[in-house]
């Protein structure tokens, strides 16, 4: 367990989100720079800069609040021209991520775009059936070419700084060849018979290659501007590209060494690499297992020979041309809604995410860099791991469970995750698995089909996997009257828990499949059940917006958790049984300390259900991931926040001392900043009355001392506006309002009407100070009328009194 250290437990407190996990693709473009250090990316209406070797965000480019149809990189990486469906077109300085021009394009959305080797013009192809040329810096439109017969698909510069030609290819069929010096359309391209999806240059400029979605490839003669060969390539072609010869082909053989290759993509969702010369496939990708992606553009890194297919669930998978067409990397672009998290590997440096799909993506805690592991057919529901992160197991859609060996330290990408066994069995989807703890010998898993199956792992070799094993199911019981949720097995291996729709959690036992136990008292499903680390109790979490302690002795709720507003999918026991953490339908994570029934903290980062909680190994983080796509690294700072605390405790009280000690020597200036600094009015409100208290005899400062009055003439408008705040809340009380209306005169006399309407609230302080400066003046007012009656009585009796009497003294004045 985590704090093994040798001093007491302690309580964990605070949580703080320090590094997310989120999409960066959500389909369309998706462009490298020159150098290769970033991948730019659209999302929605907005553009992500990403590093492309760390995959560590740089910034996003916020859109105009429409979607993002296309961009382009200039070549010198400077700018980045893109285009939306409001058909506005604007550049980027990538330096700053800031907008530098923005001008209306077309009057359709645009679809493609290139630009010149120069980086100096940018061509455009619009839905509106035209292609324009746009001087970049200056951001005016050089060339409009009209012709087209329906929405332009594709365009290319040619690759010759001498030749200033442009194809463009649409979903009319034809390609045309346009001139920029004479502005004119000087050949038109017709064989394919239908939309043209990809145009390239051969390294010499004399070669055009067009793919389209009739299947086949042809090759161009660029100087008689006629058909020269027409390669069937059997699939529906997304995009083609040219290999330049300079790469390293060595792996396809002496004949292809100085070779030039094409390469093709589309609804097979693999790459293949053909000669430019014949026509003849030189290599074909190896597909990934199960998989039903299609590739809906390649970008190729020239730089470092690596082609990125970007496919249609919005992965961006690398393979490199010189180790024949062997995947090296993956970058996930859009993770969906996240259904289960798991930590694997020795250290728990490792996340496995399940994530809508028949993937499991394999982050790097520290780098979130991306493993991707395909075997199931259908999406992957569940995930649970053995005690020491070697072995994953994940249930499906597909109603296979699969066992998988972990090895992350493996150089080699497919030595990582190899299936060591397959499940089947069950007649519905799994939606739950338990694995043993103390051994690898079993696991539990659930499923729709609302039985529990005991499966036999003691023949599974995890040393040398192999996907053919087909593990034995020993027992299989009809668990629940409804769907089961949740599987958890007993630290000792002895019991296990089950929780279901039908409002049940049940406990089992593990050798015989016996029920041991219901526990019922839940109001709607429960979605989750966890054993005590230490204690012999079983917590559930449920749709009834409940947690629930519950006695394995007799099956009785000890202790009830309230809090959440919505179902509470997750829970998990922290810091040796005594708190829990769950995590909710209403997007809330909440930690509870179990002996106080109290709700510790509440952490918020989510913004829809929160399917997936897993708890480190060391307990000195955890990760949330919900439908909103989003994987939240939770880290402890329980320590970190008390040690601040503590600190700023200490620094108060030895601010205190200086404050003391300032107004004793009547050192105004320091004592005013610091009881400012302090945000202490009362100290401040006090020094201001002593102050005028002791106002010398023939003083004529405004506040009863010309080191203040100096203080408040030379205060910026920060602090302006800070005492002004404290004399609008000093001014509310009659017994302040002399101290209040003193600083108010002051501040009013020593500074200019324009300097302080020009504060931030300026309207929201003298809003708050008229109202009771007028008051103060009415009682003024009325005090000053009562003293009229004062006078009028002393002087009615100076009338009353006989003439000639003596004189009477009243208060040191005589009166006749």
């Amino acid at each position: 367990m985590a704090n093994q250290g040798s001093g007491p437990l302690q309580l964990k407190t605070s949580f703080k989100s320090l590094r997310t996990i989120e999409s960066i693709y959500t389909g369309g473009k998706a462009v490298l720079t020159a150098d290769e250090q970033w991948l730019i990316t659209s999302i929605g209406e907005d553009i992500d800069v990403t590093e492309f070797d760390t995959g560590k965000k740089i910034y996003r480019l916020k859109g105009d609040t429409e979607v993002v149809t296309t961009f382009a990189i200039k070549p010198d990486g400077k700018h980045l021209v893109s285009a939306s469906r409001s058909m506005l077109m604007r550049t980027w300085d990538l330096s700053t991520g800031q907008v530098t021009r923005s001008y209306k394009a077309h009057d359709a959305p645009v679809i493609v775009m290139d630009i010149d080797r120069t980086s100096t013009l940018v061509a455009t192809g619009s839905a509106d059936s035209t292609v324009k040329v746009w001087d970049i810096d200056k951001g005016y439109c050089t060339h409009n070419f009209r012709g087209h017969g329906g929405v332009v698909s594709a365009i290319k510069f040619h690759p010759s700084k001498d030749r200033w030609t442009l194809v463009s290819g649409a979903d009319d069929c034809q390609i045309r060849v346009w001139d920029l010096k004479s502005s004119k359309c000087i050949a038109v391209l017709d064989s394919h018979v239908s939309v043209i999806r990809g145009l390239d240059f051969s390294a010499d400029g004399h070669t055009l290659i067009s793919g389209s979605r009739d299947k086949v490839v042809n090759i161009w003669d660029m100087k008689t501007h006629s058909l020269k060969s027409t390669y069937p390539i059997y699939e529906t072609i997304e995009t083609v590209g040219t290999i330049t010869p300079q790469a390293d082909l060595s792996c396809y053989g002496a004949k292809y060494q100085k070779a030039e290759l094409f390469y093709t993509a589309g609804d097979k969702g693999i790459i293949r690499l053909w000669s430019l010369t014949t026509g003849e496939l030189v290599k074909e990708q190896t597909p990934e297992t199960n998989s039903k992606h299609t590739i809906t553009d390649v970008i190729y890194a020239k730089a470092s020979q690596r082609l990125a297919a970007v496919t249609n669930d919005q992965n961006i998978l690398i393979y490199s041309v010189a180790e024949s067409l062997r995947r090296i990397k993956q970058i996930v672009g859009y993770n969906d809604e996240i259904v289960d998290v798991r930590f694997i590997g020795e250290d728990d440096q490792h996340l496995a995410v399940a994530t809508n799909s028949e993937q499991i993506r394999v982050f790097n805690v520290e780098t979130q860099d991306c493993d991707i592991i395909y075997g199931h057919s259908d999406t992957v529901i569940c995930l649970e791991r053995s005690k020491d992160g070697s072995v994953l197991v994940s249930g499906s859609k597909d109603k296979t469970a699969r066992l998988w060996r972990i090895d992350t330290d493996a150089e080699e990408y497919d030595q990582r995750y190899l299936c060591a066994g397959i499940c089947i069995g069950h007649t519905e989807a799994i939606g739950a698995i338990g694995f043993a703890h103390k051994s690898k010998n079993f696991m539990i898993t659930g499923s729709q089909d609302r039985t529990v199956k005991y499966w036999n792992l003691k023949d599974t070799d995890f040393e040398t996997p192999s996907q053919d094993n087909k593990p034995r199911a020993l027992y299989t019981h009809q668990a629940h009257d409804k769907d089961i949720n949740s599987i958890c097995v007993a630290p000792n291996d002895k019991l296990f828990a089950t929780g279901s729709q039908d409002k049940t959690a049940k406990i089992w036992n593990v050798e015989s499949g016996a029920l041991v136990g219901t526990c019922t008292g839940h109001k709607r499903g429960v979605w989750c059940v966890q054993f005590s680390p230490v204690d012999q109790v079983l917590a559930t979490s449920s749709g009834d917006k409940t947690i629930r302690i519950w006695s394995l002795k007799d099956m009785t709720c000890l202790k009830t958790f309230e809090g959440h507003t919505n179902s509470i999918l997750k829970v998990a026991f922290m810091t040796a049984g005594m708190q829990l953490v769950s995590s909710g339908s209403d997007g809330l994570v909440k930690l509870w300390t179990i002996k106080s029934n109290e709700c510790v903290s509440t952490m918020d980062n989510h913004e829809d259900k929160i399917w997936g909680l897993t708890v480190r190994n060391d307990e000195q983080m955890f990760v949330t991931g919900g439908a909103d796509s989003v994987i939240n690294f939770w880290e402890d700072v329980t320590s970190e926040e008390q040690e601040k605390e503590a600190k700023e405790k200490e620094e108060l009280i030895l601010r205190e001392q200086d404050l003391q000690n300032y107004l004793l020597k009547k050192d105004y200036l320091n004592a005013i900043l610091l009881a400012m600094s302090l945000d202490q009015p009362f100290r401040l409100l006090n020094l201001f009355n002593t102050v005028l208290n002791e106002r010398p005899v023939g003083d004529t400062s405004i506040t009863g001392s010309h080191a203040i009055d100096k203080i408040l003439q030379n205060m910026n408008a920060e602090q302006i506006n800070k005492l002004l705040g404290y004399i609008r809340d000093w001014n509310t009380n009659a017994k302040r309002s002399r101290v209040a209306q003193t600083i108010l005169n002051a501040l009013l006399t020593l500074h200019s009407s324009e300097e302080l309407v020009e504060l931030s609230n300026a309207k929201e302080l003298i809003d708050g100070l008229l109202p009771y400066t007028e008051r103060h003046y009415q009682r003024i007012d009325d005090l000053l009328t009562q003293s009229f009656i004062v006078d009028y009585t002393l002087h009615a009796m100076d009338m009353a009194n006989p003439v000639g009497k003596e004189t009477m003294e009243v208060n040191g004045i005589e009166h006749n």
